[in-house]
């Protein structure tokens, strides 16, 4: 993969992770994060392994950009 397409894969990422954080809330606003809370938990899971794929991810695309590029001459 490329910068371009890490980001990309981030970016997605992250939306997931805003939606999932914005039914957090209104299961919180509305109570139901306690009267399902089966539910609600299934929610935290998802959120806490997005922010996890999403570290890796951000970590892979690091790599790659500290990496020398193999197109262009190392500087002596």
């Amino acid at each position: 993969m490329n910068e371009t397409e890490y980001r990309r894969v981030i970016d997605e990422l992250q939306a997931v992770l805003d939606a999932t954080r914005a039914t957090m809330a209104r299961f919180e606003a509305t109570g139901m994060d306690e009267q399902m809370s089966k539910d609600y938990a299934k929610l935290e899971v998802l959120a806490t392994q997005v922010v996890k794929e999403q570290r890796r991810y951000v970590l892979q695309m690091l790599d790659i950009s500290e990496s020398p590029n193999p197109i262009l001459p190392e500087s002596p």
